[in-house]
């Protein structure tokens, strides 16, 4: 249905124009409404990105990397700051497409309605004053004859006729059409609006699909069985398994050959070396408690204590404190009890062979990359030969040289790029050796004692010395809770042996009395 405003509202100018000033500021309404929704997505956008990065780890672990959990919260967080990108682009959708039109076009409505209105009221006082007129020539025709007041009636009623018909009734139309294409561009921009949403949905339905894979990836049996957990943290250890002991309440009632015995004792003590994964590997460890000796005197109560924690410090503070004569042997000590970190000594076998392997693979990696890059100046250089206006074969040798240098450096040397420790340990072995010139040419010190080896002992650490079963030995330095003592054999070999594997008798000027250890 089809109105036209000339006709149906000619004497409804001013409600008309209410109208249109309430239409015009429902389109800024609008479109501060759609400035603070774009507003609000940039600030969402801007909050989504910021959120995504503060939980984005600054460094990647190497352990994200094995757990699923952690792979799809990286991924989620990826597609939060896809997701923030794409509130972004609707920010800046709205902002430019319909915030901007919008504001354009309210101001050009002002100015229409403006000149409308101008004009209405310029028509209009021309009407006040055509009505002014007709009234005086009304007064005029009343004088006039019967004959000529028709035609006075006629030319009176055609100025009112022209006013209504054609100039408010044009103005009327304007404010109509005005009026339609108001409402027609608000139609647009809440077409575009919802246009500018549906743009983005595709996207972010993509982003959410993203983050529901990799909620499904996570796999919490996986993780907790070989490929998370265990793979990270196996030592390759053995469980241990019961702890020996004498049962000295039932030492009357048995029987054991010297034999079986010692059959024995050495079974224990490979057991022993599973069981005990904690223990310092420079030092073997020592075995279960000796039955009571001949001559009624059971085993000292030295021998069944354990090993001091604190061997390192003591013989730190022995260096320190002691004097000329006794640094050579702290300092010895002391090199025992060191192990650098370059050989992943520190660490159980498994979690070793993991790292060693890793290293291996790396140093092959490099080794590859040298390869390659070798071959393509090789190749290089053989195209320059051929053709040498693409370039100068020559100018390659130095860059090749290098390269061949590098890859035979990292092809001979063991450790790979891992060669500061190595030189670190070569360091601190050639200040100790000159720290140990210094003492070399001192007596050695005085016996206090003599001993006997219970078992036979391998000493494969530096400063230790092996044993065998029977051997006597001299004593040059008491155990001082640590569980080594020091001997020497023929004057001319010396180290340190595990208290609990031989049988001290110290001289009486040394101790006063024999002791059992």
């Amino acid at each position: 249905m089809s109105c036209n405003w000339g006709t149906e509202l000619w004497d409804q100018f001013d409600n008309l124009e209410k109208h249109t000033s309430w239409g015009i500021d429902f389109l800024e309404r609008y479109s501060k409404f759609v400035k603070e929704r774009a507003d609000i997505e940039l600030s969402y956008a801007k909050q989504i990105r910021s959120l995504s990065k503060k939980y984005h780890p600054k460094r990647s672990r190497e352990d994200e990397s094995r757990y699923t959990w952690c792979l799809a919260f990286s991924a989620t967080l990826r597609q939060l700051n896809e997701l923030s990108d794409q509130r972004e682009e609707l920010a800046e959708n709205l902002n430019t497409q319909i915030v901007c039109e919008l504001t354009r076009y309210t101001q050009e409505v002002k100015a229409e309605r403006k000149t409308v209105s101008t004009l209405h009221y310029i028509y209009k006082r021309r009407f006040e004053r055509d009505c002014k007129e007709a009234e005086r020539a009304q007064q005029v025709s009343d004088r006039i004859d019967l004959d000529n007041k028709t035609d006075g009636e006629k030319v009176r009623n055609s100025s009112p006729y022209t006013i209504y018909s054609h100039y408010l009734n044009l103005f009327s139309q304007r404010i109509q059409d005005m009026e339609e294409r108001r409402i027609e561009r608000i139609c647009e921009s809440m077409r575009s609006s919802a246009e500018a949403e549906r743009k983005v949905v595709p996207v972010v339905s993509s982003c959410l699909d993203v983050m529901m894979d990799a909620a499904e990836g996570i796999q919490p049996r996986m993780v907790s069985a070989v490929g998370g957990v265990v793979e990270v943290y196996k030592s390759g250890f053995d469980p241990p398994g019961d702890v020996e002991f004498d049962d000295y309440s039932a030492s009357m009632r048995r029987s054991i050959s010297e034999s079986s015995y010692l059959d024995n004792r050495m079974e224990g003590r490979r057991h022993s070396r599973k069981l005990w994964p904690f223990i310092r590997k420079n030092k073997p460890p020592p075995p279960p408690p000796t039955s009571p000796l001949p001559g009624g005197v059971a085993n000292s109560p030295q021998s069944l204590a354990p090993a001091s924690r604190e061997p390192i410090a003591q013989r730190l503070n022995d260096l320190m404190t002691s004097g000329s004569r006794t640094r050579k042997q702290c300092l010895r000590s002391l090199k025992r009890g060191c192990s650098g970190p370059a050989d992943c000594s520190h660490l159980p076998p498994e979690q070793r062979r993991k790292k060693l392997q890793t290293r291996i693979n790396n140093i092959n990696q490099e080794i590859q990359r040298e390869r390659e890059q070798r071959d393509a100046l090789l190749k290089m250089r053989e195209v320059y030969e051929q053709n040498p206006q693409m370039g100068d074969a020559d100018s390659l040798e130095p860059r090749l040289e290098e390269v061949k240098q590098s890859l035979q450096r990292q092809e001979e040397d063991p450790d790979g790029s891992y060669t500061e420790d190595h030189s670190a340990e070569l360091q601190f072995k050639s200040r100790s050796s000159e720290f140990d010139d210094d003492f070399e040419d001192e007596e050695p010190l005085p016996s206090i004692g003599t001993c006997k080896s219970l078992y036979p002992f391998q000493g494969q650490n530096e400063g230790t010395l092996s044993l065998v079963e029977g051997e006597l030995l001299s004593v040059v330095e008491e155990d001082k809770g640590d569980g080594w003592t020091r001997v020497r054999r023929n004057l001319e070999e010396e180290g340190y042996v595990p208290t609990s594997y031989i049988k001290v008798f110290l001289d009486s000027s040394a101790k006063g009395a024999m002791t059992y250890i």
